[in-house]
């Protein structure tokens, strides 16, 4: 068993702080090759993680520490949803269907529990969503 404490919460943070990407993703899956991946997602902000679908997997994501905006966009990159997570509002998490863009701003320093279907696919290939500007 492990145990998801404020030891392992602070490790995860540390590594994102001192990553160019500012994120730093900690896996519980053992292999990217894996059916189920299972890992916290340290974010600081000034990271965003770009506009990406997963046209097979759902994902669910929910928060532990801070606050995160996530968004969802139809295929010609026009906002359908944006919802704030954290504890301190009452937004726990959000599960994202198959096959849906979606992108999450880093607000604060934050760390998400994600899971989704493996195994892994870059988003290069899954594919990453140029959103309209308004």
């Amino acid at each position: 068993m492990e145990i998801i404490d404020e030891k392992l919460i602070k490790k995860v943070t540390e590594e994102a702080k001192a990553s160019p990407r500012l994120r730093m993703n900690y896996n519980f899956h053992k292999s990217l090759s894996e059916k189920c991946h299972r890992f916290l997602n340290a974010l600081e902000p000034g990271t965003q993680i770009p506009v990406h679908h997963h046209p097979t997997k759902d994902e669910t994501v929910v928060i532990l520490k801070g606050k995160v905006r996530v968004t969802t966009y139809d295929d010609d990159g026009e906002m359908i949803q944006s919802c704030v997570i954290s504890q301190e509002d009452g937004n726990y998490g959000v599960d994202i269907p198959k096959n849906t863009w979606h992108g999450v701003e880093c607000l604060e320093p934050s760390i998400l529990f994600e899971c989704k279907e493996g195994p892994f696919v870059e988003h290069e290939v899954d594919g990453i969503l140029e959103i309209k500007k308004p």
